[in-house]
């Protein structure tokens, strides 16, 4: 075996030796050119320029150029790459088609483009910015890509497009207008870190995504923060949702995922969302500052939630159900913003639990109406009745063991409330 090595490595010399640099200049079908020209691990440096698109990689190579335009003619994808070990990089790419049934994209990395790389690429006014399909171990590092808001919102495509596709890394890119920041379908085993999300929908989407890590991204301004569906084993922490419309967190039938040290800030209807999502853990996040702070709906079972800081939200907990939830883990429970209450032996803790709503927003939840009630003598006698007696609640939210402070909960120091 110690001879074998030695052999294969002559073998292969001779090939890496036929790897160059290729200069190429602007010019007619001069792109398309130089690719069908070039040799298996060659990399092709643009100059200063336009270079006309589509066209398609079939052959390990790396294409570059900080000073070099590509462009479609408003058809189709512009780079499309089927050969493995391609890298893409410092290039700025315009000028996809509109048929999302097409998945008409800047770059679009189909199954056999495995090892693809992206990395400082300017993706502009494309309907899908990059669309990897099929392509395994892809890295999508430090773009920028800026999708089509003069579509209508059902027209538009996300910056980033993930269909089967493990092994993905998506980190440090900014992506602005268009759908989705990040759509991932059906896609496995991924990294999606340090992103920024602005003017979007969702900034980031999954339905069918299981095992991925969402880690110390950024989502401002958009409709949604973060949406997980149908997925499970995730691990979501240090995002931060920032002015984000409708929900910071939304989970919709996500099971056994782990939220630690998210932050919701200057939030909009509903800082936490909670549908039919089993087994996860919320711990030590901040949702300050949202309509509602965490709505819990549809049977969810097996969460635990300690350690969190709720923050100035007009209602804290929205939940609409009758059977008992204890919302603290061993004797640890979460920060709430508006409990008036003593530690008077100085253990951290709130001396008594808390209980964040009674039958009566039970009642003007199911019946909207009933808000013209709830200055009358009758409805605030029974608010102070189930007050003193918890006995006469119907079920709800307990937090046995609330926090003193936020910065109990082990969140980030600073209170934007």
């Amino acid at each position: 075996m110690r001879f074998l090595i030695p052999v294969l490595v002559l073998l292969l010399a001779p090939f890496a030796c036929l790897a160059e640099r290729v200069e190429v200049r602007p010019g007619q079908g001069a792109l398309a050119r130089a690719i069908a020209t070039a040799r298996p691990g060659d990399e092709l440096v643009l100059g200063e320029g336009t270079y006309a698109g589509p066209v398609q990689i079939d052959k390990p190579l790396t294409l570059t150029g900080p000073l070099a335009r590509i462009a479609g003619p408003g058809e189709g994808s512009v780079i499309t790459v089927t050969a493995p070990d391609v890298t893409i990089s410092g290039v700025t790419i315009t000028g996809a088609g509109a048929r999302l049934s097409e998945f008409d994209s800047g770059i679009r990395l189909l199954k056999g483009a495995q090892g693809a790389r992206v990395e400082g690429v300017t993706l502009i006014g494309n309907l899908i910015g990059i669309d990897v399909h099929g392509a395994r171990g892809v890295t999508i590092r430090g773009n920028r890509i800026e999708g089509r808001n003069d579509l209508r919102v059902p027209e538009r495509g996300p910056g980033i497009y993930v269909w089967n596709a493990p092994g993905l890394l998506v980190e440090n890119n900014t992506i602005t207008k268009g759908r989705d920041g990040v759509f991932i379908t059906t896609s496995n085993e991924a990294v999606y870190r340090g992103n920024r999300f602005s003017d979007l929908r969702f900034a980031f989407h999954s339905m069918y995504a299981n095992r991925i890590e969402v880690t110390d991204n950024i989502s401002h301004g958009n409709d949604m923060g973060f949406a997980f569906m149908y997925s499970t084993q995730l691990t979501v922490e240090r995002n931060l949702s920032e002015g984000d419309a409708n929900h910071g967190f939304f989970m919709n039938f996500a099971n056994k995922a782990e939220l630690r040290q998210n932050e919701v800030r200057s939030g909009g209807e509903k800082c936490l969302f909670v549908y039919n999502s089993n087994h996860n853990l919320f711990d030590a996040n901040r949702f300050a500052g949202c309509g509602i702070g965490v709505h819990f709906t549809a049977g969810s079972q097996g969460n635990v939630l300690t350690g969190n800081a709720f923050v100035g939200n007009r209602t804290q907990v929205k939940y609409v159900g009758t059977r008992w939830l204890e919302w603290s883990d061993g004797a640890r429970g979460n920060y709430w913003s508006d409990q008036a209450g003593f530690d008077v032996n100085g253990d951290g803790l709130v001396d008594s639990p808390y209980r964040p709503n009674d039958s009566i927003d039970q009642l003007v939840w199911s019946q909207p109406a009933a808000r013209l009630l709830m200055g009358t003598p009758a409805v605030q006698l029974i608010r102070w009745s189930q007050s003193r007696f918890p006995g006469l609640l119907p079920g709800g939210v307990i937090d046995s063991h609330p926090l003193v402070s936020p910065e109990g909960a082990g969140l980030p120091q600073g209170d934007p409330s």
